[in-house]
């Protein structure tokens, strides 16, 4: 059955950096184009960023362009979002998507705290 499954997540300072991980689990994640969604405590949820198949487009939302890279090892079947210069309001729970749909499936997301 298909599965997404997210790491990388914790509890860090404003200012600092995480990687977050996304990995598949029985299909292959080379055909798929990869989104990163989000939800604060008492928020919607929103999308952050999504990365085609192959890698070479990448789209983000304004709140995270310049502090925010997504990429993949298609080799390694992983998608990656890199996150630098974070601030309190980026806490929220990360969650991987095939497609950049947030219909199609999830994780269980993993959570980022950014706090001092």
């Amino acid at each position: 059955q298909l599965q997404l499954v997210e790491s990388g997540g914790g509890l860090v300072q404003p200012g600092g950096s995480l990687r977050l991980s996304c990995a598949a689990s029985g299909f292959n994640l080379d055909y798929y184009g990869i989104g990163w969604f989000r939800q604060a405590p008492g928020a919607e949820r929103e999308a952050v960023s999504c990365i085609s198949s192959s890698g070479d487009t990448t789209k983000y939302t304004d709140s995270v362009k310049g502090r925010f890279t997504t990429f993949r090892d298609n080799a390694k079947k992983t998608v990656y979002l890199q996150m630098n210069s974070l601030k309190p309001e980026d806490t929220a729970v990360y969650y991987c998507v095939t497609d950049c749909d947030p219909l199609a499936a999830w994780g269980q997301g993993t959570q980022v705290i950014v706090s001092s």
